[in-house]
């Protein structure tokens, strides 16, 4: 009888998401600081299980980010026409916005929207009425970096799919909610690509050299103001920063446990008998099949590597989430069993 307990501790990502629970708000910093060396897939991964798990995001923490050359000079000439009211007659006759917006505005829409949503068959009335929402609510993201007509069309995205599982309840805050999140995501992987993880991370350590500064020099503590005057940044830019740091600082909370970190001697021990259980592990796999084992190594970065979610295991053995984790539950029995 092998009793082998196979416990490793996830990587910080895993950790920060598993204390998340349904309806609870993400800030565009804690994702962007905890995935700030992965690639766009690992983003992409983690947005998925933050869609899955029902999670809002917030991005209000986001710098402006203006883009470059081209880009740059739409983006700005954008927040300016969101600004003044978004009229499509302020646009060249053949922009693609322009033509977008006049399309919109032409689709005949009539029904009442809740009770479409309860009928559960009325999907292209519910796309009808909800496209000037989509274009509503894109407003508010503009000046992120994410062109408004990307903006819609993401947000579109996150429409069909408020349709598409919708139950009960409000259909109208299920709708904004869902639109939001892929408008967010939008958002959050531009910001991801710009490295805007590692330049919100120097604002931080700015921030906070100035505010210990400030604090010897003053005897107290700095306000907002004297902290946004030190940075050459004004007082929005500043408590933009200061919340950032906020949330750093709940994060940190949030994957640390609340034990005192171990004395190296003792952490030297740990890790030796975990290198030691790593190899008992491997013995142990032989005896499983070949995507079985594949599936542990995964899961548990028992090759050096971190931890892999379920969703991200599936697609590399062609597997859906639900059936990685039946298939991981009965190969850690077998395991057990010996």
């Amino acid at each position: 009888m092998n009793d082998l307990e196979i416990s490793f501790e996830p990587d910080p990502w895993e950790v920060f998401r598993m204390s998340l629970t349904m309806g609870d708000t993400v800030s565009a910093s804690q994702i962007l600081t905890l995935l700030e060396g992965e690639d766009g897939q690992a983003l992409e991964d983690a947005l998925q299980e933050l869609e899955t798990a029902c999670v809002k995001l917030d991005i209000s923490d986001l710098p402006k980010n203006g883009g470059t050359g081209d880009t740059a000079v739409r983006l700005k000439q954008e927040v300016q026409l969101v600004r003044e009211g978004l009229n499509p007659m302020d646009l060249e006759p053949n922009d693609p916005l322009r033509l977008y917006l006049e399309e919109v505005a032409a689709v005949p829409v009539c029904g009442d929207e809740q009770l479409l949503a309860q009928k559960g068959d009325a999907a292209e009335a519910l796309t009808n009425l909800g496209l000037s929402r989509v274009i509503q609510l894109a407003q508010e993201y503009v000046g992120y970096g994410v062109l408004l007509m990307d903006l819609i069309q993401e947000g579109s995205l996150g429409l069909w799919q408020a349709i598409g599982c919708y139950r009960e309840g409000e259909y109208a805050a299920h709708r904004d909610r869902w639109i939001r999140f892929y408008l967010a995501r939008a958002v959050i992987v531009q910001a991801h690509s710009s490295g805007i993880g590692q330049k919100m991370r120097r604002a931080m350590e700015d921030y906070r050299q100035v505010d210990e500064r400030l604090l010897g020099e003053l005897g107290r503590n700095a306000t907002i103001e004297e902290i946004a005057d030190e940075l050459h940044m004004n007082v929005e830019e500043a408590r933009r920063v200061q919340k950032m740091m906020d949330n750093a600082r709940m994060l940190d909370k949030a994957i640390r446990p609340e034990e005192e970190e171990e004395p190296e001697a003792e952490q030297a021990v740990e890790d030796t008998a975990l290198f030691q259980m790593r190899q008992r592990i491997g013995d142990l796999l032989s005896g499983l099949d070949e995507t079985d084992a594949r599936l542990l190594n995964l899961r548990f970065g028992l090759e050096g590597g971190k931890p892999v979610g379920p969703e991200e295991t599936g697609r590399l053995l062609g597997l859906t989430a639900q059936q990685v984790l039946a298939r991981e539950a009965a190969a850690l029995a077998k395991l057990r069993k010996g």
